[in-house]
């Protein structure tokens, strides 16, 4: 898997999951896996591949009570918009932005952009939050307002605040 990463650490955009299955092969010793090895690595599965933490859908649902647009900015595969629904968070969700949709991944501004343009909200009006603080630092540099998600402690240092779960997220914008 740290292979993997560093691979897609790497990429500009996202990269071809087939070459992102090749590399994390490589790493376990498969220099030339089959075709058929790479259509199963992406076969679609029966259940949704992600989990929500349990306080998910209940700040999700109070932040639509309070009125609130919500996009999901990511840099993942086309199609990732799937899990969300298989999740049940799709009813939550305005738009999404799918770095692999885009052409791009965050930090580029065109993926912050394309959120709060597709919610229809000024960038100094939308609160980023992303586990990344180096993500989230690079929304503020673009107007946005920010914040990290640590669900870890200690966190590390960095220029953004911290919250250790969406229950924080929903403290900051229901003052």
């Amino acid at each position: 898997m740290v292979a993997g990463d560093r691979f897609l650490n790497a990429a500009a955009s996202t990269a071809p999951r087939d070459d992102y299955h090749r590399v994390v092969l490589a790493a376990l010793g498969i220099d030339d896996p089959p075709v058929s090895l790479l259509a199963e690595l992406n076969r679609k599965l029966d259940v949704p591949h992600l989990e929500v933490y349990p306080e998910v859908h209940r700040v999700l649902t109070e932040l639509r009570a309070l009125g609130f647009p919500i996009a999901i900015v990511s840099d993942n595969w086309s199609g990732a918009q799937e899990g969300f629904v298989a999740l049940g968070l799709d009813r939550y969700i305005d738009v999404y932005v799918i770095s692999a949709d885009l052409g791009c991944n965050k930090p580029d501004p065109r993926m912050y952009t394309a959120g709060s343009d597709g919610i229809g909200v000024p960038p100094a009006e939308c609160l980023f939050v992303d586990d990344d603080p180096e993500l989230v630092e690079a929304a503020v540099a673009l107007g946005y307002q920010g914040v990290a998600l640590g669900r870890s402690l200690p966190h590390p240092p960095a220029k953004v605040g911290w919250v250790d779960s969406l229950e924080g997220v929903l403290a900051l914008v229901a003052t």
